[in-house]
């Protein structure tokens, strides 16, 4: 499995971060989605789909 995110697309509403703080972080300075962690595994692998699932803005992507 491998997660992308689009930068350009994040509104910085951070349900990423919240869902799974090991994959996902938000920029200081405009808030919008850094990713951690593109490969994660088990836990972190569902929660990053959960994540996919959360963002209001369609920013994350999980292509297996």
């Amino acid at each position: 499995m491998r997660v992308e995110v689009d930068q350009d697309r994040c509104v910085g509403a951070g349900m990423c971060a919240l869902t799974d703080p090991d994959v996902f972080d938000q920029d200081e300075g405009d808030g919008t989605v850094l990713l951690l962690e593109p490969s994660p595994t088990g836990a972190h692998a569902e929660a990053a789909r959960e994540a996919e699932h959360l963002c209001p803005a369609g920013a994350i992507k999980v292509v297996d």
